[in-house]
């Protein structure tokens, strides 16, 4: 993940070449954005299907020990 400070250069440098590009050029590139967006849109609702599904079917588990699950996988993973 990109700091505060990267993302906002990454966006000033797409910024000077999207001012520099050809319309048609632009309109692909919002198309494929667009894409993007849907596609990611449609992951997320396959995820929130899957964990609701898990959760009928398993029990739901509540945040705390959620955040315990997730603490004691990264501590594995980093030993």
């Amino acid at each position: 993940m990109k700091t505060e400070q990267e993302r906002k250069e990454t966006i000033e440098a797409i910024n000077v070449l999207l001012h520099q590009a050809y319309d048609s050029t632009l309109d692909e590139i919002y198309a494929l954005l667009q894409k993007i967006e849907d596609e990611e849109e449609e992951e997320d609702l396959k995820a929130y299907d899957r964990a609701k599904k898990d959760a009928e079917i398993n029990g739901s588990v509540s945040w705390e020990e959620a955040k315990k699950e997730l603490k004691t996988k990264i501590e594995k993973e980093v030993a």
